[in-house]
Order: C-alpha cells, then structure tokens, then sequence
C-alpha cells in the first residue's frame, strides 16, 4: 500500500488527522506526516527531504518550490486569520485589542518573520496598522518578540498552544497568533483571546504543493466538500 510523506505547516496539527482519516476512507492511501514552520519546511524540500506533498501556510513557499523547478502543481485550500491572546490579569476594563498592543508595560510575543508564515503575517499586520497610525507598526515590530517558529525558537511541547504556553511560562502577556487557535484558548480562563477587526487583519491562505505523481489524490482531496467541511470545524475557513 504506497504511503504518501507529507510535510505540513504545524498550525495544521489540529485538523490534519481529520482530513487525513476522510482521505484514507476515499482513497484507501495512508499518510505519514511531518509538522513544522512552513518556512524551514520548504528549506529541507529544497535540501533534498523526500515530499510527496507539503501543505504551506501561505501560497508563497508553494509558488517559490515550482518556480525553482521541485513542484510539479501548486494550489490553495484553506484561509485562515490572525487574533491577539492576552494574558487575562493584564487586560483593563478599557483596553482593546490595539491599546494592548501598544502597552509597553507588557510583553509581546510572535512567531519569526521568514521562518513561518505566522510571523509574516503578523509583519503584515504591523504594516497595516502603521497605515492608520503612522509609525505604530514599526514600534511593534521593534518590540515584537520572535519566540517560536524559527530555527533556534523556544520548542513549545507537543500538544501545546504557542500563545497558552508561551503566556503560562512567563515569556508573554501578549501573542499574536492564527484565528483557527481561538476555539480551544478561550477554553482557558486566565487567557483573553481578542478578534482583529478589519482593515488591520490580514488572509492567510494556505496552499499545497506536489512533488510525485503519487500526491494527486491527495491534492484533489484538499478541495472538496468534506474537505472544507472539516477545515471549517476547526476554524479555517
């Protein structure tokens, strides 16, 4: 029976054992799969690591594989966005989520810019929000900081959530981090999980790119109903 290796953007852990179960119903084919920053999983793509697909937090690593001439098809399949974790103690009756931003009694924390797209989504962010209030973004990323994501990161434990693990150890009052997350951190009373409004949120769109013939199914799979139906459940949209 062929197994299919896949590399997997790690705020897919959630969901990817769902999907993965509904493909193996329709298809018969069995996965294994590795989870990381999607930015040092296209390095070991590009290194020589065996892929039959990698599922990418944003379209740019998957469009930058074909460009290179690795990929054989790209596509997108899921969205996400972005939200701000507080540590409850913090938060005044007054604040909002962009005056905790800009506290600078408290400790902000993101992922890394490069590295995983969660950090450059948040750049993006950032940017947007020095749009509206000249020379904010730019105090926030000098104030950012990069904890997980990248090479030499904090390892965050397995089944732990980056913003719940990050605040609880003390690194962080604040994380930026995927919407998707928000369901299960609200869970936890001493944490605050605040909505990013419009225009400052960003789109993360998730893409996929393959590498064997072999990855097809799998591919079409990631663009069907039931697909999008258990993204959904899980926060994607």
């Amino acid at each position: 029976m062929t197994t299919l290796h896949i590399l997997a953007a790690g705020s897919l852990r959630g969901v990817w054992p769902d999907l993965m179960t509904a493909f193996h119903h329709q298809s018969g084919l069995t996965t294994d799969t590795h989870f990381g920053p999607a930015g040092l999983l296209r390095l070991r793509i590009e290194q020589g690591a065996q892929c039959d697909l990698f599922a990418s937090a944003n379209l740019k690593h998957p469009a930058t594989l074909l460009q290179r001439g690795l990929a054989m098809h790209t596509g997108k399949f899921a969205a996400n966005s972005l939200c701000l974790t507080a540590r409850r103690d913090v938060v005044t009756e007054n604040d909002t989520w962009l005056s905790l931003l800009q506290r600078d009694d408290l400790r902000l924390a993101t992922s890394t810019p490069l590295s995983d797209p969660s950090g450059d989504y948040t750049w993006q962010l950032f940017d947007n929000i020095g749009q509206v209030y000249p020379g904010c973004g730019e105090r926030l990323k000098q104030r950012a900081r990069q904890l997980v994501g990248g090479i030499d990161s904090l390892a965050v434990p397995t089944g732990e959530l980056a913003a719940q693990w990050l605040i609880d150890q003390q690194h962080a009052d604040l994380f930026i981090g995927y919407a998707s997350y928000a369901p299960h951190l609200i869970n936890h009373p001493h944490l605050l999980v605040l909505s990013i409004p419009e225009p400052f949120n960003i789109q993360a769109e998730y893409g996929w790119a393959t590498f064997t013939h072999s990855a097809n199914p799998l591919a079409a799979f990631l663009s069907t109903t039931a697909a999008r139906a258990i993204l959904q459940q899980y926060g994607f949209a």
